[in-house]
């Protein structure tokens, strides 16, 4: 039995981690599930970002401990130029305990912190269908501003290679065979063709005010 689980979960590769601002990943309302246990679970963004697991990064905006029947939990916010994401640290994860509480009594204190974050894609639907996204917090760390700055830059990058390649492929029908005839990059495609089977009338402008934001902390103004 346990080696048959083994196999199983081997089948599928951890996820690398997407950088996404937080306007792109809160904005997202498509949600991929696979079939297969152990198979990985997606967020679609509107301009196709396709993500299980994020490299975020931002000023701490809230941090909070929470008592329930299954032990002790975590909760908080991180905000970025761009917006605020939502993370949690869940009762089985105790491994990451000692460093939540110490981020509460960091927070509780009054001293605020950037914090960076690998985190897994969770979401929550409501009874109106409207789908809530957030993540799991996987491991964590204080950073000072100069590795914030390069984490803006690294995230500015990957926005703008979604949003040009997004833009670019509206010229031609959502499917993988066009895609690639089009020289849309091969690990976009996937997940620009189910955003625009899904999203209608997507503005890019958003996305793009959040990347001068985020460049204009980089080079100084504010």
């Amino acid at each position: 039995m346990g080696g048959d689980t083994m196999i199983a979960a081997t089948r599928f590769r951890r996820q690398s981690a997407v950088l996404m601002f937080a306007t792109e990943f809160s904005g997202a309302s498509l949600t991929e599930q696979g079939v297969e246990e152990f198979a990985p679970a997606f967020i679609i963004s509107k301009i196709g970002g396709k993500l299980n697991r994020a490299l975020i990064c931002g000023v701490i905006d809230r941090m909070e401990r929470r008592e329930g029947d299954s032990g002790s939990s975590y909760s908080g916010s991180i905000r970025d130029p761009t917006g605020v994401y939502f993370f949690n640290v869940a009762p089985f994860q105790t491994e990451l305990h000692a460093d939540a509480e110490e981020l509460v009594s960091r927070f509780e204190s009054g001293e605020r912190f950037l914090l960076m974050m690998v985190g897994k894609s969770r979401w929550y639907e409501n009874d109106d269908g409207a789908i809530f996204t957030s993540l799991r917090a996987e491991e964590f760390t204080i950073v000072d501003k100069e590795r914030y700055m390069c984490w803006l830059v690294g995230a500015s990058d990957s926005t703008l290679r979604r949003i040009v390649s997004y833009e670019k492929s509206l010229d031609c029908v959502p499917n993988i065979p066009a895609m690639k005839s089009s020289g849309t990059p091969e690990d976009l495609i996937p997940g620009i063709v189910a955003a625009r089977q899904h999203y209608p009338n997507v503005d890019t402008e958003e996305l793009r005010l959040g990347v001068l934001q985020a460049l204009s902390m980089v080079i100084g103004k504010k």
